[in-house]
């Protein structure tokens, strides 16, 4: 099937919304591994269910755990998910483009009994692996290979212990070893060790925060060190959070058209790096404000440019790379240098697509320098990847006749996204019209 060639709507007057988001992946994907790793049955409500997270559901089936789909009264999707542990078996694990299936499964398949084959999509090849998978061998796991595709040789506990690592090119490598450590004969003590911080803190500051939730305590006082004892996974009854993230998109199509989207039951405590667009908007020139309904955003009548250190928040990269051409004066995106090892190199194919269209944009050894100036629509390739997708959406708010190429990759964390994103600019501009994602 050849990738969907997705028109993306033009505004021409401000928009005006409020926006339901689904929940959030980082979440769902830990709740489902802690839950099938806990001592009794737990409840997910408001799962994300989307490419990564039905992948994630699949893989844990395929090593034998119970999990139960509810669809809520009035709903179309199982949002809600009975989880109930079993005992692991070996299996074949696909794990599609997912960062928290290739860094996060291997742990869990190392506490099966049998051999668990991994795959995943070709692309998939390209993300750095190696880390956790030699870490495993160091506590004493049996793998072979180091890259897609590889086994795991399973047999039913791991020793644990000590491990000490390079973490700077992704928080999962720390996440993925921890989520199941509380299962090891002697938890495990992980040491980066690197001139280079690990990325994406509050990634790790969530794995931390669920297993706490969950009855796992994680000694983090010193710094790049966590301490995760061996302990019972007590079970959790999840309520997963919107996915922040996934709404910053439509928030950016307040800032660009001078309109307000508010998104509805933002979290007002939350380790989801998404929350930060907040302060990123604010600094852009736009008004934020909380309300009984969510967060509301408020567009300026002109962007102004940033100067930001994105290495806590590098998910938003593509985000604020589609507002920064979209600004009266240049940004820099600086700390983002592990963006080149996501779905795919985000800072070359950022700098090939905006500069497609007609912009100015840099790559430079750890970010993007963005210098606006005027674009003109043609067509922007997404390579497999969620966020470029929805970056040229973005773009094409400013810019006519942008046409994103493979928009269906977006269902990789957002299903239904390229209906509600044209359902948004299609509605009467005068009033206030709520979309469901």
């Amino acid at each position: 099937m050849s990738p969907t060639i997705y028109a993306a709507p033009h505004a021409t007057t401000p928009i005006n919304a409020v926006v339901h988001v689904p929940g959030s992946k980082s979440i769902t994907n830990r709740a489902l591994i802690l839950s099938a790793l806990a001592e009794r049955p737990s409840t997910i409500r408001g799962a994300l269910r989307s490419r990564d997270t039905d992948l994630m559901i699949e893989a844990l089936r395929n090593l034998g755990t119970s999990i139960v789909e509810v669809i809520p009264e009035g709903a179309k999707t199982a949002t809600t998910l009975r989880v109930t542990p079993k005992p692991l078996h070996g299996g074949n694990l696909y794990c599609g483009l997912a960062g928290t299936l290739l860094r996060f499964l291997p742990s869990v398949a190392a506490l099966a009994e049998g051999q668990s084959y991994f795959d995943a999509d070709d692309q998939a090849r390209q993300r750095p692996l190696s880390t956790v998978l030699d870490a495993l061998r160091e506590i004493g796991v049996e793998i072979n290979g180091s890259s897609i595709p590889f086994t795991v040789e399973g047999t039913g506990r791991v020793r644990g212990g000590d491990v000490t690592i390079d973490a700077s090119e992704s928080s999962q490598f720390v996440s993925g070893l921890m989520l199941s450590a509380a299962r090891f004969d002697n938890g495990i003590r992980i040491k980066h060790d690197s001139d280079k911080p690990v990325p994406s803190q509050p990634h790790i500051d969530m794995t931390v925060d669920m297993l706490t939730k969950h009855g796992v305590h994680v000694d983090t006082h010193t710094p790049n060190v966590w301490n995760v004892p061996a302990t019972p996974i007590k079970a959790y009854d999840w309520d997963v959070e919107p996915d922040l993230s996934n709404a910053t998109p439509f928030l950016a199509a307040a800032a660009i058209t001078g309109g307000t989207v508010t998104i509805a039951d933002w979290p007002v405590h939350t380790t989801q790096p998404g929350d930060a667009i907040r302060g990123i908007l604010e600094q852009m020139g736009c008004t934020i404000e909380r309300t009984k309904k969510g967060l509301s955003v408020t567009g300026p009548a002109a962007l102004n440019g940033i100067d930001i250190d994105m290495g806590d928040m590098g998910e938003l990269a593509p985000t604020v790379a589609a507002l920064a051409c979209c600004a009266n004066s240049p940004s820099q995106l600086r700390g983002i240098s592990h963006l080149r090892g996501h779905e795919t190199n985000r800072l070359v194919a950022l700098v090939k697509e905006i500069n497609r269209l007609g912009g100015d944009a840099e790559e430079t050894a750890d970010g993007l320098i963005i210098r606006p100036r005027e674009m003109r629509g043609t067509d922007w390739y997404s390579y497999a990847d969620h966020r470029m997708a929805t970056a040229g959406t973005i773009v094409g708010l400013q810019v006519p006749g942008v046409k994103v190429q493979d928009i269906e990759t977006t269902s990789k964390t957002l299903p239904g996204f390229a209906e509600a994103w044209t359902d948004l600019f299609s509605q009467d501009s005068s009033t206030t019209p709520e979309v469901w994602l």
